[in-house]
């Protein structure tokens, strides 16, 4: 019989959050370069975890990796060196994961090398368009020889997104997916907007020749619509999800400011639940951003990708 889901790809979770709970050094504002710099073997566990729990595809640890999480003097000294570490990690652990596996060529999961928001995630307002290649040109250069395609995180406009994609094809040839951050709307009711507050619609200008189009590190509840939206847009494009738990009360915080807290209600069964609302809106790639952990992308991994019935299933594979 055919599998209904054999076009869903599953995504891993946040890095930052699961390397707090394993016990990694992590603050602000280094995020989850803190791990990178002072703990390589940490961030080597959390690929390993969401390895487990099913991720067809993980992302690097380079997310801050630029001046506004490490600082200036960090980021001109240490900021190609920490990509590659980010990099080599990440495969090594695909690697390992496979040979431990004896996966076949066609299971192996791929590496996304994450192209982070230059200036700070939700921040459209400190975007400088001038400076933007000085910090992402070391991220690239130091990922570009063990990543599968590149992942355009945490986009809050339209101006980053052209500015962005446009410099990523001057250094790489590689496939490219751009992932949007969504403002949070007061109803259902509203139209889907970028963190600049500009249109969903405006991104239409935005995807031609890039691979796949999702959206990120934004609320669960803000996905199908944009989804939706999107796929009227453009049939064919593939379009993703992966979502973040942060709590209510901060839903309109300065990211990065402080270490937010996560809401309660989203379980790994309520997760899942948001996600096949995607998919039924016409999401092919779905997964977890900041507090989404092993536990959600195992959820998403046993029903969109488990052969087996209910009845049959293993007990959890993470570790």
């Amino acid at each position: 019989m055919t599998d209904p889901f054999e076009y869903i790809d599953i995504l891993d979770g946040g890095m930052g959050r699961e390397l707090e709970r394993v016990g990694a050094p992590f603050k602000q504002p280094e995020w989850s370069a803190l791990s990178l710099m002072q703990s390589p073997e940490k961030v080597a566990q959390v690929h390993r975890h969401f390895l487990d729990a099913g991720a067809q595809i993980i992302t690097t640890n380079a997310y801050a990796i630029v001046p506004f999480h490490i600082g200036d003097d960090a980021f001109q000294g240490q900021s190609l060196s920490l990509a590659q570490r980010a990099a080599r990690i990440a495969r090594q652990e695909i690697d390992a994961f496979v040979t431990e596996q004896e996966a076949q060529e066609k299971n192996t999961p791929l590496l996304a090398g994450c192209i982070p928001p230059a200036f700070g995630s939700y921040r459209p307002d400190l975007f400088d368009k001038s400076q933007v290649e000085n910090i992402l040109r070391p991220l690239i250069k130091g990922q570009q020889d063990d990543v599968d395609f590149w992942l355009i995180e945490t986009v809050s406009s339209i101006e980053e997104a052209n500015a962005v994609v446009s410099m990523l094809r001057d250094y790489s040839t590689l496939p490219i997916w751009l992932s949007f951050s969504l403002a949070n709307r007061h109803s259902d009711s509203e139209t889907p907007k970028l963190r600049s507050e500009e249109p969903l619609a405006d991104i239409a200008a935005t995807l031609d020749g890039v691979d796949a189009v999702l959206f990120n590190c934004s609320q669960p509840e803000e996905m199908e619509d944009a989804i939706a939206m999107t796929r009227k847009m453009n049939s064919g494009i593939r379009i993703g999800a992966y979502a973040n738990s942060f709590s209510e009360r901060n839903r309109q915080h300065e990211a990065n400011a402080l270490l937010s807290s996560l809401r309660n209600d989203v379980t790994p069964e309520q997760y899942l639940h948001y996600a096949k609302t995607w998919v039924n809106a016409g999401a092919s790639i779905v997964g977890g951003c900041c507090g989404i952990g092993p536990e959600h992308i195992e959820a998403l991994w046993d029903y969109f990708k488990n052969p087996c019935p209910p009845s049959q299933k293993k007990e959890s594979r993470i570790t």
